[in-house]
This record gives structure tokens, C-alpha cells and sequence, in this order.
């Protein structure tokens, strides 16, 4: 019985031998590699670009810009937009980008409590970097990575340069801006009157309007009233130019006043085509949205570390009608 058992045994082991000689073999000889690391798998980074107006042809450029360079870097990116200017909205999207985890977020600035609750604690509470694209905010009150857009201060320096080449030395102006006082619309109106204390013939009336259509007109009108041989308005805020263009050409002939604003509304290069602006800033936002796109790419894949906390700008120009038609 005993020498039944110990044979039973050895054929045993001679069979399991067997099998895993023949299994080892086949792995040996198979195409089986081993999985990679997680670090090294090739994933694409999630962005997301959000601004506050939708469907217009500068924000139109930025999502070219950023879908293109996308593509090229081998990322995805979601383009979130609202009509009508709608800070609700906007704030809302910024929101569920957070929540969503993404990977980075480039968002239009808006320099507002809300806006940095939710880049400074929430965006910063889920490691999501955020870039800010042509409105910055500052970096101290938002803890964005970096901006990427126009320089500001150089773009009110600019256009006020312009005015005074085109008005001569003399005459008084009005500064309309929005009554917000966003940080690129300080930036702007800073840049201008830099330039424009160097001429003491020159008058500027700074007022204030907010960016409702109705109020913009209406204001407008009493500017009229109270300064009827106005020579010159300069709107630091794009989104009040066409209100004021409006009044200003049921009052007297628009040709008669130098006007001069920005190109970030959808009316203003019409405008300027029809010949009811002298000239705007014209800026680069295909850039913008093509720049910030290799830029969070570059800061994600640990290639560009830190990204310069000043920002990086695009290029400005002067547009007159001719430079549009």
C-alpha cells in the first residue's frame, strides 16, 4: 500500500512538472509584454476654455486658436460659452469645470469676488491650474498660473497716441469706462491718461457708465448736453462703444467727433468699416487661444515650471477703416 501511494506521488509531480514547463514555455516564446507604468501611458489632458460671450467673431478666433493648438498637442477641450454677457451663467460654468476635475482651465478674467472664490479656493482645492485669457485678474486675488492676451497699459497708451495724432494737442475728450472698474479696464484707462497729462490743452472728463445699453445711451446724452463742442470719446470698455456711437449719430454728425475703443465686441469692426470709429485697438485672439492651449499642455507635462506669473502677451495694432475693408 505504502509503495502504491509514494508511486501515485511521483507520477503526480512528474505531471505538474510537466505543465508548468510547457505553460513557462509559451510565455517565453508568446508576444506577451508587460503593461507600462501608469506614468508612462500616453492620456490626454482634459482643458476647458470659458468665457463670457459665445458665437462672436473675437472669441470665435480665441476657440480656433485653442481647438488647433488641442488637436496638435493631443489634447481634448471643451469650449463653454454664454449669450448676452451673462455673469450667472459664466460663473456657473467655471463652476461645474471645477467640479468636473478637469485637467486645466483657461477662462476670460473677471475681476469680481466670485470669480476669485472660485479660482483662489475651489480651482486651488483640486490642484487645477487656471490661465486667464485676454481680461486678466491679479495673481495675487485669483492664484492663476499666468495670463495670456494683450498687453493693456500698452494698448490704452496706443490708442490714446492715435487720438492725439489725429485730434492735434488741444480739445477735450471723454474717457467712458465701465463703472466695474475691471483690472484690465484700470489697465487701459492708466495706459491712456499716462499719455494724455503730457498735453495740458488737452481735457479729459473720466465718466463712468455701467454696460447696460439704456444707461449707456442715456448718459451719453448728458454728456452731449453738458459738453456740446466735445471733441473726442474714447471708450475703455468695447461693450459701451456701440450705445455711444448710437446717441452721438442722433445728435450731431458721428464724423465730426474722434471716437476710439477696442476690437472685443462683435459691432466694432462694422463700425469702424462704416466709418463711425476713427480707429480701435485691434489684438490678436487667435494667438491668445493657441498660446494658452501650449502653455497649460507645456505647464501639465512639467516642461515649463513656473509659468512667468506676469503674463504673456500678444500682439497689438492699430485698426483704422481701411485696415478692415
Amino acid at each position: 500500500m505504502r509503495k502504491l501511494v509514494t508511486a501515485l506521488l511521483v507520477m503526480t509531480f512528474f505531471i505538474l512538472a510537466y505543465f508548468t514547463f510547457t505553460s513557462a514555455e509559451r510565455v517565453v516564446r508568446s508576444d506577451w509584454q508587460e503593461p507600462l507604468p501608469l506614468s508612462q501611458v500616453d492620456q490626454q489632458h482634459r482643458l476647458v476654455l470659458i468665457t463670457q460671450d459665445i458665437d462672436t467673431p473675437f472669441w470665435d478666433a480665441v476657440a480656433k486658436g485653442a481647438r488647433s493648438q488641442a488637436e496638435q498637442d493631443g489634447a481634448i477641450i471643451e469650449i463653454l460659452g454664454n449669450y448676452g454677457h451673462d455673469e450667472e451663467d459664466f460663473l456657473r460654468n467655471l463652476e461645474l469645470a471645477i467640479h468636473s476635475k478637469v485637467d486645466g482651465i483657461i477662462v476670460q478674467g473677471l475681476d469680481t469676488v466670485e470669480f476669485k472664490e472660485l479660482t483662489k479656493v475651489k480651482a486651488a482645492f483640486y490642484s487645477i491650474p487656471i490661465i486667464t485669457i485676454a481680461n486678466d485678474v491679479p495673481m495675487e486675488e485669483s492664484l492663476r498660473r499666468t495670463y495670456v492676451g494683450s498687453p493693456q497699459y500698452e494698448a490704452g497708451q496706443m490708442l490714446a497716441e492715435q487720438l492725439v495724432k489725429d485730434m492735434g494737442e488741444s480739445g477735450e475728450i471723454i474717457l467712458f469706462y465701465d463703472q466695474k472698474q475691471h483690472y484690465y479696464q484700470e489697465q487701459r484707462r492708466e495706459g491712456m491718461e499716462s499719455v494724455l497729462k503730457r498735453y495740458p490743452d488737452i481735457t479729459v472728463i473720466p465718466t463712468a457708465t455701467t454696460d447696460v445699453k439704456d444707461d449707456i445711451v442715456a448718459t451719453t446724452q448728458e454728456l452731449l448736453n453738458d459738453y456740446p463742442n466735445i471733441d473726442g470719446f474714447i471708450a475703455v470698455n468695447a461693450n459701451i462703444a456701440p450705445g455711444m456711437i448710437q446717441e452721438i449719430s442722433r445728435r450731431r454728425q458721428v464724423e465730426s467727433v474722434y471716437i476710439y475703443t477696442f476690437d472685443d465686441h462683435a459691432e466694432i469692426l462694422p463700425l469702424l468699416r462704416q466709418g463711425k470709429l476713427d480707429a480701435v485697438i485691434g489684438q490678436a485672439p487667435e494667438e491668445m487661444g493657441r498660446l494658452s492651449v501650449q502653455l497649460i499642455v507645456e505647464w501639465l507635462n512639467g516642461e515649463t515650471v513656473p509659468l512667468d506669473f506676469d503674463g504673456y502677451f500678444t500682439d497689438i495694432t492699430i485698426l483704422k477703416a481701411a485696415d478692415v475693408r
